[in-house]
């Protein structure tokens, strides 16, 4: 027999606890979904399917070991199904009135648990094969940690409405919050939903005026694929393709002697510049093909959305979906992010920095796109204008200085590689280099990395707005972190021997949001210590006296 929940001696009034979207409600464990067990063993033969068939085409020889690799591909599947079946047996999740559990293993039991006044984060994500079957999986993060636990096989209308009482769960827990720029709060013992949803808790934050439900600050606009080649991960995937095709060239079915021989013969008859073209274009055109693929298949349906409650929501994907649900309160800052091809084309990226998304303290939010609309997506974002515009301070011609000493150590590094065997070494294998070597490289690389420096130095600085902190570095790619002074906990002030000497010092701001800290590489201590103290009033004043 249970007792009805009473209120507290306080006569505060209690939010009411929201049944769990499960069946059986709290305490009993659910198994996944019987459709995983098709699911199971299509993940786990994926996993193997590359490594797989490059060992069949870099041992395969002979009849023999064909029919040993037909018997491993069998056996594979067959051990796939089994492990599949196992997987399924043993996950179970449940739903107590405070903790949400996830039991795995089978030699080795796990369990995993998150308190639901917790839960940050609610991430819903379907692959190809979830979507087919009608099934989603659940990723709850806590902000404690990089450890979320994720319900795999629910249906689709399960996972909106786990989504939906998790969030309210967790906001539940936290108590009374300040809601963003134009929403109100429901007062406690007032009806939180007048049109009849009776599950939504007291101190819920609405719309004023209650008539959007949500706010849409941006949606896929397909005019920014001409942004897409400019990015270098494109570039690093067509290279390592390239990689991968040259493993197997001797399994070509072709004498690579004559048609080596006859290449030869090509190039010398030929321009050798027409051939360094084609290999030039064929590498643009897979570099676009891919980066345009990828873009497509990754931000497909992008729509970013600001809820009533205040979270931030953002969904996309073409072949796999993601529903990525971040609470408002975690959300302490941004970084825009714009590598050095995207800012030809005045072209940025957009993260979030927050606390519960996983590994990194990071979501990204908007892929390259017009700086304009990252701008404004990211003052949306932060509630504020002026961030990711505003004109920053200099660190200053010591900055500079230290900065272009630095970059030219490995100029140096590099010359003494090549001038240590080409002027005192007598060995056979350096005979082939010629004495201009070193003066060249030294000339070349020194002014390479001269003009690297200068553009480093060119884009450091630092700003303080009525609510963040502003640091921007980078030299190939400049990055714009923005940092709410209110999730700001702790400073650090690190000095080198020879920044003590010029008197500069790296100055950190510790926060549990993204990286845990943001720098302000070689800050004069003229600027550090007063920014510090304007950003945090009465944080440093017992330690400066």
């Amino acid at each position: 027999m249970s007792l009805p929940d009473l209120p507290p001696p306080t006569g505060e009034p209690v939010a009411p606890t929201l049944a769990p979207p499960v069946p059986g409600g709290t305490d009993r464990w659910q198994r996944q979904s019987p459709r995983m067990l098709l699911v199971h063993p299509v993940r786990i033969l994926g996993s193997f399917a590359l490594p797989l068939v490059l060992a069949v085409l870099g041992i395969s020889r002979g009849t023999d070991e064909d029919r040993f690799w037909v018997f491993a591909v069998v056996a594979g599947a067959v051990l796939a199904v089994v492990a599949g079946v196992v997987s399924w047996y043993v996950t179970r999740y449940r739903f107590t009135d405070e903790q949400v559990q996830l039991r795995t293993g089978l030699l080795s039991r796990r369990v995993l648990t998150a308190p639901l006044d917790r839960v940050r984060s609610v991430d819903i994500e379907s692959s190809l094969l979830h979507r087919v079957l009608g099934l989603a999986k659940v990723k709850v993060g806590t902000g404690v940690d990089s450890t979320r636990i994720e319900l795999d096989g629910v249906s689709r209308e399960q996972a909106a409405e786990l989504r939906t009482f998790l969030l309210r769960r967790g906001s539940a827990g936290q108590g009374p919050e300040t809601p963003p720029a134009g929403y109100a709060v429901t007062p406690a013992g007032a009806d939180p939903a007048p049109d009849g949803d009776r599950d939504e808790p007291a101190g819920a934050a609405h719309p004023a005026g209650a008539e959007q439900p949500e706010t849409e600050l941006a949606r896929i606009d397909w005019g920014w694929l001409r942004y897409a080649p400019f990015s270098l991960s494109s570039l690093v995937v067509v290279a390592g393709a390239v990689g991968v095709l040259a493993q197997f060239g001797d399994d070509l079915p072709v004498d690579q002697v004559e048609v080596a021989q006859g290449a030869w013969e090509w190039v010398l008859a030929q321009a050798l510049l027409v051939l360094v073209a084609m290999t030039l274009l064929a590498v643009v055109v897979g570099w676009v093909v891919v980066s345009t693929v990828t873009y497509v298949l990754t931000w497909w349906n992008l729509r970013v959305v600001r809820e009533a409650r205040g979270n931030l929501r953002i969904t996309r994907g073409l072949l796999t979906t993601h529903s990525q649900t971040v609470e408002r309160a975690k959300v302490r800052g941004a970084r825009m992010g714009e590598p050095f091809l995207l800012r030809l084309v005045r072209g940025a990226e957009l993260t979030a920095l927050a606390t519960g998304v996983g590994t990194g303290g990071t979501t990204k939010v908007l892929p390259p796109a017009p700086r304009a609309v990252v701008t404004d997506v990211g003052h949306e974002l932060l509630e504020e204008t002026g961030a990711l515009t505003m004109a920053l301070t200099g660190h200053g011609p010591r900055a500079r200085r230290r900065i272009h000493v630095q970059h030219q150590w490995g100029t140096l590094f590099i010359v003494a590689l090549l001038a240590v065997p080409t002027y005192l070494l007598d060995v056979g294998w350096v005979q082939w280099l010629p004495s201009w070597a070193p003066p060249v490289a030294l000339v070349v690389l020194g002014a390479l990395n001269a003009v690297v420096a200068d553009s480093a130095w060119r884009n450091l600085g630092h700003g303080l707005t009525g609510r963040h902190l502003v640091v921007q570095t980078g030299a190939f790619v400049r990055s714009r972190e923005v940092l709410e002074l209110a999730g700001i906990i702790g400073w650090r002030l690190d000095q080198s021997f020879f920044q003590r000497r010029l008197g500069l010092a790296d100055l950190r701001a510790t926060t549990a949001a993204g990286s845990e800290v943001v720098t302000a590489p070689d800050i004069p201590l003229t600027l550090a210590v007063p920014l510090a103290r304007r950003a945090t009033p009465g944080m440093l004043e017992e330690f400066l006296a």
